[in-house]
């Protein structure tokens, strides 16, 4: 899987995107965008115990293409059988597990909602280190991007959490999504931090002592 990468132009536009956003907010928004959110190597075990476990079910219920291929015109011992099944288990085992240390097809296996799962939590992990209680208001927002999995995450302290609805978020995430499927993951960003500036500033208008408490600029991981 090809690593997108962010050229400097396009960190300029999401940082210029977040500053244009910010003059009409009392509100801050953080920009991260990774690669991936796992590792998913979990799932690769799973799918690798799964095979081994399947063919202990189809041993059970058919245990004839076993007896064929060792050759065995009489009644199998339980010993020999045991031994070769538990050979049959571990090649599978080894064999799909290696298969599934290639990224692409790990992430092709992976299923959608552990992704989702996944990106959630290492959103959440970002916020609680980049926004989470970072301003004297609690006015702080994360836009959070993970490429492989194609999904993205907004994460609102408690100000704006209290204020806006989650569902607000939905026209922003349409615009961010819009922009990773034609292949201009910047584009998408400044379109929906644009969205996310109107919406705080609808809740949190900029007042005239208001500072610049946290960076503008797109955290790339």
């Amino acid at each position: 899987m090809a690593r997108i990468r962010f050229s400097e132009a396009d960190h300029l536009r999401v940082t210029e995107a977040v500053a244009a956003a910010e003059r009409g907010t009392s509100g801050e928004i953080v920009t991260i965008v990774t690669d991936r959110s796992d590792s998913y190597h979990d799932v690769g075990l799973h799918y690798a115990v799964g095979a081994m476990l399947a063919v202990a079910a189809f041993v059970a219920i058919w245990p004839a293409p076993l007896e064929h291929w060792l050759g065995w015109t009489s009644e199998p011992e339980i010993g020999r059988t045991a031994f070769w099944l538990v050979i049959a288990q571990a090649v599978l085992f080894l064999a799909v597990r290696y298969s599934l240390a290639w990224m692409p097809a790990r992430m092709a296996l992976t299923p959608h909602p552990t992704k989702l799962r996944r990106v959630r939590r290492r959103a959440v992990q970002f916020f609680r280190a980049s926004a989470e209680h970072r301003t004297r208001g609690r006015v702080g927002v994360l836009l959070y991007v993970s490429l492989a999995e194609h999904r993205a995450e907004i994460v609102a302290d408690a100000a704006i959490h209290g204020k806006v609805s989650d569902d607000c978020w939905g026209e922003a995430m349409a615009m961010l999504v819009a922009g990773l499927r034609r292949d201009d993951p910047a584009g998408g960003m400044a379109d929906a931090i644009a969205r996310i500036g109107e919406i705080l500033a609808e809740q949190f208008p900029r007042q005239a002592h208001d500072v610049n408490e946290l960076p503008d600029r797109l955290i790339e991981l």
